[in-house]
């Protein structure tokens, strides 16, 4: 039985539940729609330089997947207002070690797939401008890796990542997965993550674009 503030997702095969500093509202519609709602302020990033400190404090909505290699997809589609809004796939470790592959408002205000791979403190890769407001997202792990994969049509998807979070053995089958909706320079935002699915096993070429 779910536990208070859990969301059981027809698509997924683990609950996902709230987490981090700051609140996050969610509710799922009739076709299995993740509405996703982030505070003015949230967001998860350890900048390198130092400035401004660490600030891994938004809201976010993760899950425990099975053991073994998966592949989670969504159509994260996000109503850009203020610079680095977006909708995010989380791989969450711990407070200083996660990812996100994210579709964001960049500083010229135009959407981007972008990444952000975290070990203590965070890089930040722009990967390419996309046209509208929605941009399919996927994460998978694949053995003690992960790879993010970003895609327009839902044909061709593009490897954005290859990495891992460098989480000892006895943590990494403690790595949580799930949603994550930000607005660090705003006041807030609602994401829509549509078309969710999850299956076992990942690509078996990264790079090819299947």
């Amino acid at each position: 039985m779910a536990r208070v503030n859990e969301l059981i997702h027809p698509a997924l095969p683990f609950p996902l539940a709230p987490h981090g500093g700051k609140a996050c509202g969610f509710a799922v519609d009739e076709a299995g729609a993740l509405r996703l709602t982030g505070e003015a302020g949230s967001d998860l990033f350890v900048d390198p330089s130092g400035a401004g400190g660490a600030r891994p404090d938004a809201g976010y909505l993760v899950g425990l997947p099975p053991e073994g290699d998966f592949t989670l997809t969504a159509r994260a589609t996000v109503p850009f207002a203020s610079v680095f809004d977006a909708g995010v796939l989380l791989v969450h470790a711990g407070p200083e070690r996660f990812a996100k592959l994210c579709f964001e408002f960049s500083p010229q205000r135009r959407p981007m797939a972008v990444t952000v791979v975290t070990r203590g403190t965070s890089d930040d890769s722009n990967a390419f401008v996309v046209e509208g407001d929605a941009l399919r997202l996927r994460v998978s792990r694949v053995g003690r890796a992960w790879a993010f994969h970003a895609s327009t049509d839902a044909t061709w998807w593009d490897l954005l990542r290859y990495f891992t979070l460098g989480e000892p053995e006895a943590e990494r089958d403690e790595v949580r997965v799930g949603f994550l909706a930000q607005s660090p320079c705003g006041e807030g935002i609602a994401v829509t993550f549509d078309q969710i699915g999850f299956a076992a096993g990942a690509p078996k070429d990264l790079r090819d674009g299947s």
